[in-house]
């Protein structure tokens, strides 16, 4: 209409002849019964509702549509209802399988003698009653300082998801460098976890943090990996761990970090705490445990070669001080360890240790540890100004 409008318009002011019959009997009057009449044309379709949805409907139809996809497409955007149901289905698969842990013990001090408690967590290992957890969680004399001293636990006590029995716990075999320990209960029957590959893990990927914080039975949180091999150190040890903001809280030691398959990637040990720290905790990669646990059960404690040294790191500024080489001084040889019988002496610089240039006795360790007992390590030393190559046999640690 209003295309005919302007037509109509730009042809009457075209053809306007002032000349011809007046103004009002040629244009105006046609004009205005045209309007009139379309008018009344649209008032009457209007009035019946099929003829009105076919001329705006279908465009209220498509507005209504365009509105629809945009809220489908935002709430797919933020939806949040697959990682929900990723975190559930987790937590119902893991949650039978972990168990809170009560120690008992004795604490002796300037004051007196005491009992106290405290908890942790664990991981069920095999249908009769194998638990894995941290060593601090069942040794606390670990924890002994100059002002007290803690004695063994006197009793741990282990609770299941689902059973009222409290059942009494045994140490099978505990590790103090790994911080880890096997306990034992006299239960069958009971749900093993799925132990995952720890080496595959990425960063960013789900993870959920499941055991005792606080004493709060069966909890989780759950977040990311927020990284892998990370290297720290406590208690004077240094670890490897995965870094999660999933959060973990006192309690939480021994307990199971799983990804979104609901399989144990890492046995939860250390956090950061104190003013502006937040979501920083760390677990045990549990492909590095296979090894420490099956010889936690099979010999109640972990065999390890040995060398018999203690020694610190030369750097290149201190080794030229004292016309040195740079590598690991030996300032202590135990007697009748693997380094005395193989020649080695206090004052001798070690350089190499299987092939490899060292510079700090934990890079020693780290390569001795990956030999058995028995085998012979090639050891490169300089001494009184000369280099000497010599071999060394891994024993036993005593």
């Amino acid at each position: 209409m209003e295309e005919n409008e302007k037509n109509n318009t730009f042809r009457s002011v075209g053809t306007y002849n002032p000349k011809s019959g007046g103004f009002g009997k040629t244009v105006l009057v046609p004009f205005l019964s045209g309007i009139v009449g379309a008018s009344l044309v649209m008032i009457a379709c209007f009035g019946v509702p099929e003829i009105k949805e076919q001329i705006i409907g279908s465009k209220e139809t498509n507005t209504n549509v365009e509105k629809t996809q945009t809220n489908q497409v935002n709430a797919t955007a933020v939806s949040l209802t697959e990682y929900s149901d990723t975190a559930i289905g987790v937590a119902a698969k893991v949650i039978p399988s972990i168990v809170g842990i009560e120690i008992e013990y004795n604490v002796n001090s300037i004051f007196g003698r005491s009992t106290a408690t405290a908890t942790g967590s664990g991981i069920i290992m095999s249908e009769d009653g194998y638990i894995l957890t941290n060593n601090h969680v069942v040794n606390s004399s670990s924890a002994s300082s100059s002002y007290y001293q803690v004695s063994q636990a006197t009793s741990i006590k282990v609770k299941i998801y689902n059973d009222e029995t409290v059942y009494e716990g045994k140490i099978v075999g505990a590790d103090d460098q790994t911080d880890l320990a096997v306990i034992k209960i006299d239960k069958t029957g009971l749900t093993p976890a799925e132990f995952g590959d720890s080496e595959s893990v990425k960063v960013g990927e789900f993870a959920m943090a499941i055991g005792t914080p606080l004493g709060l039975a069966t909890s989780a949180t759950s977040g990311i990996i927020s990284a892998v091999n990370r290297e720290v150190t406590a208690e004077n040890r240094k670890y490897t761990v995965i870094q999660t903001d999933a959060a973990i809280n006192s309690g939480n030691s021994g307990g199971a970090l799983v990804n979104s398959k609901g399989q144990v990637i890492g046995i939860n040990t250390l956090k950061l705490s104190g003013d502006g720290i937040e979501g920083i905790g760390f677990a045990i990669p549990i492909s590095s445990t296979t090894e420490i646990t099956k010889q936690l059960i099979e010999h109640n404690k972990v065999i390890r070669p040995y060398v018999g040294i203690q020694g610190r790191e030369l750097d290149d500024e201190t080794a030229r001080r004292y016309n040195l080489v740079e590598g690991v001084y030996v300032q202590v040889v135990e007697d009748f360890a693997a380094a005395q019988k193989a020649g080695i002496k206090v004052g001798d610089v070690i350089t190499e240790f299987d092939g490899q240039k060292v510079k700090t006795v934990e890079e020693i360790n780290n390569i001795k540890n990956k030999h058995n007992i028995g085998d012979i390590i090639k050891v490169k030393i300089y001494r009184s100004g000369e280099y000497k190559e010599i071999e060394l046999k891994l024993e036993e640690q005593p």
